[in-house]
This record gives structure tokens, C-alpha cells and sequence, in this order.
């Protein structure tokens, strides 16, 4: 029996798929009368939906959940072959929804996979045997339209997840009742960071706390960029329609803009940063010296998204983006490209996350010649191979114009996100028409790189309240030191210590409030303020703070200005 080897892709979608069909067999066992939609593998799981007379609730989750593992206990084998187009009209008879997709599909013959007793229509490919699966979870069930056309029936999605190990679903529970505690949202809310409000849908308000992460964030990338050659703009939200016909937005992702009218003209508020970049490089003329050219901006864009689909902070309608367009000859492709690479990873170090690469190739609908791409590609790859990254190829997920190394970082509790990406453009530089005079004083076409790496400011923000669990390494918390005289006589060497802390450029909370001292401590450790510094008489006497840290381990006696010499040095080394 081949092995599935789980860190494959096409393995895992395929025990996954694997599982749906069992799925599906189950509820037909059990409810005959209920009709099969469809029941693909998902990027963590499975579902199938099905068009049943009552609802699936809880307790029906558990029989089936319970007759899937009987059936896979028998170790079914999954067996393929090709029908006749009108034989498979006949066995799907009762099914609509099979019928459906069978009539849509070309040719005079159709794929169908058995298990056990049931048949079910599909192109595969599967696992061997219904025993490799040795753990199954059914997670939910939701609502969704046939085909995801609103117009058509609400059918019922059952979701699940599967293992070939029961320890990785125990792991992978484990994961999923953590990442409920590290949720950002119900983070935000208890640690004051930010709201969402239904006057503003998909936009958040970011409060005064929330507002410290969010400038030491800006502030570390300005500091970088300088650092790495970078010099900052800032352009106009709102621009002529002209403009995104001209750059090829209009065409390839105008379902997803907002639109405006001003002065009986059309503007659009811009989803990219991108074209109001261009129109920056055109304003003046450029010689070959000043190539590469690195120019960075934290633009703030809008991208019409589904209310759906809306999550906190991590899918948003207004979003900023941390962009830079770098204006090179071809010949400096590869090494921007690498220079790029090494500032995404000296600032996922930082945080803490681990990354991996994958290089999207050209897809379907898209502009260019096919030699442009083969150019595009080809020095993605080269800078990847030069700069010994390990990547994956995913064929036909770049972007309309041109090839894309996505970055996905895995956080504390090992979920992936895409946060950077880095893109080769060879189609806006000629839409566009932008030059620069080379050594022979000849005008030539500059390359173009877009690339990001927080992505989005605000998705960025909310991952690092998950993968921190709202424990902010100290140069991001929105209070560093919360300060705790034990009585009214120890305020006046609080202030003291408080004044020299932040003179240094620490953040301090002097808590003076009339509660006891373990309220106020355990109040600190509520917002994971990352020090809690008790004075009393002993400290004040002798010049000392007593520490403790927010997971309640004491330190004890400090001398004050040692302690300050600490926390400066954790704060500039960013651990």
C-alpha cells in the first residue's frame, strides 16, 4: 500500500477527497433521501454539501462521525473507471446535482470512483484504501449556495478534518482550542487594541493601545528601508478611471474596486499602489546611475471583499500596504530580487517566524508575451537557486502581469500565512511607457519589482497578536512597565522611577489606583504587560524595584537603574 507522504500537497488532497467520499457515503446510509452536491479536499480539511429535508445538527455530526470510522475499519478499496456519459446519466437518475455537472462535462464518457457500495462522480485522484485513514474529526456545518451562486439553493456543508495518525489529530485539536484562546479579535477586545464597527464594515478603528504596535511597526520598517536604500512617498487614494484602463486593473480585477464620480468623470479608490507609483517615476527623467531605484510607500488601499468572508483584522476591505516598486535593468533583476529576500527574512527573524517560498507561475489570463514570461520566471528561479532556498512551484498563480515568489511564515502555532511577495513586472514598464537614458544616451526600459512584506499592515497585526498570544515582545507593547506603589507614602519614588523610565523611552503605567497590590498585579498580567515593578519601603529606602515578569515568575530586588539598563537592551535587540 503506498504511503501518503504528508508533507505533499496532491498526498494530503487526496486523503482528504478520500474522506469526503466517505462522508458522503455515510449520510447516504443514513439519510437515503438526501441529494450529493460535491466534496473536495480544502486546504485544511474537507467538506461535501448535500441537499437534505432537516438540518444536520450536533448529535447527527456524531452518528456519522461514528459510522465513518465502521466503514473505514473495513478497509474499502477505492476503485476508478471510466462510464458512458449516458450510463452515468442513468446510475445518478435521483441525483440533480450529479446530473448537473454530468451534462456539463465534454466528452462521451465520465469518471466515477466506488467504495464499498458507493458510487460517486469524480475524476480522483484517491487513497488505495479507506483504512489509511486512522483518525476523522467533523468539525461544523454551514449554509452555502449550489455552485456559490446566491441565486440557487442553500445546500448544507458539513466539514471535517482527517489524519493519517490519531496522534496528529489530537495535535492538530490541541492547535485549534489554542488558536481560539489566541484569537485576535477577542484578543483585541481584552487588551484594548482595536474594534470593528457595522458604520464601517471591513475597516477597523485601531485604538490608542492598538496604536503603539502599530507605530513601532512603522517605525522599525522606516528604519529598515533607510537602511536598506529605500526612499518613501505617498500617493492619492482616489485616480482617474483612465488610469486603471491604462494599467490593466480595469480589466483583470474591476469586480473588486470601489468607484466614484467627481466633476461627471470616473475614479476609482485604488485596490494597488502601484500606477500612482509609475506616475511618481514619470515625473521626471531618470538616468541609468540612479538605477536600481527603491521607492516604498504605506499606501492605504480599498478591495471590495464579500461581507462573508470579513475577519478582524486579517481580511479587511481597507487595508495599508507596505509597498516598494524598484525600477531596475534587467541585468540587476537577480540581485534586487536576493536583496529583497534578505530584508523579508532579517524581518521575519525578528518576529520570530519561520518562512517558505513559492515561485507562481503565469497563468491563463494575463498580459505579455510568452518570452517576457519565460525571461520573468527564469530570474525568480535563478535568484531563488543563487540564494539556496528551498521552494515549491505553484503553476498558474502569478499575477496578470508577471511571475510572483510568494512568502508564507508559519507562526507559534505552526498555521501558515502569505504575507510577503515579490513580483517581476516587464508588462506595466511598457504600458506605461517608462525610460531611462543608458551609457550610450539612448532611452531603455526599466524592469519593475513590486513587492510587499507585511503585506497588509492591519492582517500583519493581527497575526502577531495570534503568534504572541497578545504577550508582545517588549519593543511592541503598548505598556512595557506597570509600576506598583505599595502605599500612599511610596508615590512620590514611583513618580521618581517612572520619570526616569520614561526619560529613557520606556512606556510606564503607574498604577496608583486604591486596590491591593495582587489586584494590580494580576490586573498587569491581564494585559500582558510584559514587567510589573512593585516599591515600598525597602525599595525606596535602598534605590531598588522589586520585578517580576508577566507569567508570575518574580526576579526580585533590582537595582532601579540597572533595571532600566535591561529593558533598554531587550528593547534594542528586539527579543
Amino acid at each position: 500500500m503506498p504511503k501518503i507522504d504528508w508533507k505533499k500537497p496532491a498526498d494530503r488532497e487526496r486523503f482528504w477527497h478520500s474522506s469526503s467520499h466517505i462522508l458522503a457515503a455515510v449520510v447516504k446510509q443514513l439519510w437515503p433521501k438526501a441529494r450529493l452536491a460535491i466534496g473536495p479536499a480544502i486546504e485544511e480539511g474537507f467538506y461535501y454539501d448535500f441537499d437534505a429535508s432537516k438540518p444536520f445538527r450536533p448529535e447527527d455530526l456524531e452518528k456519522v462521525e461514528k459510522k465513518m470510522a465502521e466503514v473505514i475499519k473495513r478497509d474499502e478499496k477505492f476503485v476508478g473507471k471510466q462510464i458512458d456519459k449516458k450510463k452515468a446519466l442513468q446510475l445518478f437518475k435521483d441525483e440533480p446535482y450529479k446530473v448537473e455537472l454530468i451534462e456539463e462535462l465534454p466528452g462521451s464518457r465520465v469518471s466515477i470512483y466506488e467504495t464499498g457500495g458507493f458510487v460517486d462522480l469524480c475524476k480522483g485522484p484517491h487513497i488505495e484504501r479507506a483504512g489509511q485513514i486512522k483518525a476523522v474529526k467533523l468539525l461544523r456545518v454551514s449554509g452555502a449556495y449550489w455552485r456559490g451562486n446566491e441565486k440557487n439553493k442553500m445546500l448544507q456543508r458539513i466539514y471535517g478534518i482527517s489524519f493519517p495518525d490519531k496522534k496528529m489529530l489530537r495535535k492538530w485539536l490541541y492547535v485549534r482550542e489554542e488558536a481560539k484562546k489566541r484569537n485576535h479579535i477577542k484578543l483585541g477586545k481584552e487588551l484594548d487594541l482595536f474594534s470593528m464597527h457595522p458604520e464601517a464594515p471591513g475597516a477597523v478603528f485601531i485604538h490608542p493601545k492598538g496604536m503603539v504596535v502599530w507605530n513601532e511597526l512603522i517605525n522599525f520598517w522606516r528604519k529598515e528601508h533607510r537602511k536598506a536604500g529605500y526612499v518613501e512617498v505617498s500617493t492619492p487614494i482616489i485616480l482617474k478611471k483612465e488610469l486603471w484602463e491604462k494599467s490593466g486593473h480595469w480589466d483583470h480585477y474591476k469586480e473588486n474596486m470601489y468607484f466614484t464620480q467627481i466633476d461627471n468623470e470616473g475614479f476609482a479608490v485604488k485596490p494597488m499602489n502601484c500606477p500612482g507609483g509609475i506616475l511618481v517615476y514619470k515625473a521626471k527623467r531618470h538616468s541609468y546611475r540612479e538605477l536600481p531605484m527603491r521607492i516604498a510607500e504605506l499606501g492605504v488601499v480599498h478591495r471590495h471583499e464579500l461581507s462573508g468572508v470579513l475577519n478582524g483584522l486579517v481580511r479587511v476591505r481597507q487595508f495599508t500596504q507596505d509597498d516598494a516598486h524598484i525600477y531596475c535593468t534587467e541585468q540587476q533583476v537577480e540581485q534586487e530580487i536576493i536583496k529583497v529576500i534578505d530584508l523579508i527574512d532579517h524581518f521575519y527573524r525578528v518576529f520570530g517566524f519561520q518562512y517558505e517560498a513559492e515561485l507562481s507561475t503565469r497563468p491563463l489570463k494575463r498580459a505579455g508575451s510568452d518570452k517576457m514570461w519565460d525571461k520573468s520566471e527564469a530570474a525568480l528561479e535563478n535568484a531563488l537557486k543563487k540564494r539556496k532556498m528551498q521552494y515549491v512551484v505553484d503553476e498558474g498563480e502569478g499575477v496578470f502581469y508577471g511571475p510572483k515568489i510568494d512568502i508564507k511564515i508559519r507562526d507559534s502555532l505552526g498555521r501558515k500565512w502569505q504575507c510577503a511577495t515579490i513580483q517581476l513586472d516587464f508588462v506595466m514598464p511598457e504600458k506605461f511607457g517608462l525610460t531611462y537614458v543608458d551609457k550610450d544616451d539612448k532611452a531603455k526600459r526599466p524592469v519593475m519589482i513590486h513587492r510587499v512584506i507585511y503585506g497588509s499592515l492591519e492582517r500583519f497585526f493581527g497575526i502577531l497578536i495570534e503568534h504572541y498570544g497578545g504577550a508582545f515582545p517588549l519593543w511592541l507593547s503598548p505598556t512595557q512597565v506597570s509600576l506598583i506603589p505599595i502605599a500612599d507614602r511610596h508615590a512620590k519614588y514611583a513618580e521618581k522611577v517612572k520619570m526616569e523610565l520614561e526619560e529613557a523611552g520606556l512606556r510606564v503605567l503607574l498604577d496608583a489606583r486604591q486596590e491591593t497590590v495582587s489586584a494590580k498585579v494580576r490586573d498587569a498580567q491581564m494585559m500582558k504587560t510584559p514587567y510589573i515593578i512593585v516599591v515600598g519601603d525597602r525599595e525606596q529606602k535602598q534605590g531598588t524595584v522589586t520585578v517580576r515578569l508577566r507569567n508570575g515568575k518574580v526576579i526580585g530586588a533590582m537595582n532601579a537603574g540597572k533595571f532600566k539598563e535591561r529593558l533598554l537592551k531587550e528593547k534594542e535587540g528586539k527579543k
